[in-house]
């Protein structure tokens, strides 16, 4: 029966991970061409470096990841303590509609995004794409965070307010250090997220700023070179560091 259950568990995983494992091997491969190993090289890795569009979209994917992360971080957070903390008409509704954004398809909210911002008559480019990875960053640190603060004991503010501790120092001095671990676990999974968009970005973004996953879509289209294979095996690589490290800090227990 454990050697059954090793070779199913085996068996997902490989089914999950050998198509990446192929993906790394061959962005070592000195041919050219995918099909066929030759020798294990370094060389496209270095090509990357001395391509100025994809070190330009790579420098975009990372300002925006970093600022629709952070944006969202502070606004899931504040929008997580006070569903905590409060009790207000509309607030099972409002914790059911986060739920329902997480739930809606890329393309859905790549369509009503873009709709949005022809409506407003903004120029579709940077602006807008930070706008819209805040967008669905959003909810993921809203959830993360609501779902520490649950497990929390509430007797630890009650008596922060018996001891005379007002509503700010409550939440400065107990909500925000213990949830700080799912904190950093939502700004992590927003930077994941947002750096591997390619439906919304597709979207809303303009032909003057152009972002690394839409970079490697283009390039793909083309055929696939050495070049996508190494490309897309650093971020696969960056995007493993992250959700590693989202993954532990949500694991830590509250102190």
């Amino acid at each position: 029966m454990d050697k059954l259950k090793t070779s199913y568990m085996a068996l997902i995983f490989g089914f999950l991970y050998l198509p990446m494992a192929v993906l790394v091997l061959y962005s070592f491969n000195s041919s050219k061409y995918s099909i066929r190993w030759e020798a294990f090289s370094l060389d496209w890795y270095r090509s990357l470096t001395t391509d100025a569009t994809l070190v330009d979209a790579a420098m975009n994917s990372l300002l925006v990841a970093c600022l629709a992360a952070s944006v969202a971080c502070a606004m899931g957070t504040l929008g997580a303590v006070g569903l905590y903390r409060y009790r207000f008409k509309g607030r099972n509704a409002l914790q059911g509609l986060l739920f329902v954004t997480l739930m809606s398809p890329d393309i859905v909210m790549a369509v009503s995004l873009l709709v949005l911002f022809i409506a407003l008559q903004l120029q579709l480019g940077f602006w807008t794409l930070l706008l819209s990875h805040t967008t669905f960053c959003l909810p993921f640190v809203t959830v993360t965070v609501l779902s520490r603060l649950q497990g929390f004991d509430k007797h630890l503010i009650e008596a922060a307010s018996d001891l005379g501790a007002g509503e700010w120092q409550a939440i400065r001095h107990i909500v925000l250090p213990l949830a700080m671990p799912a904190i950093m676990a939502g700004w992590l999974l927003s930077f994941t997220l947002s750096l591997d968009d390619v439906v919304v970005s597709f979207f809303v973004t303009g032909p003057e700023f152009e972002v690394l996953p839409l970079k490697i879509f283009s390039m793909v289209r083309l055929g696939v070179k050495p070049e996508v294979n190494a490309l897309a095996t650093l971020l696969f690589a960056v995007s493993l560091a992250v959700v590693s490290g989202a993954q532990y800090l949500l694991q830590r227990k509250p102190q």
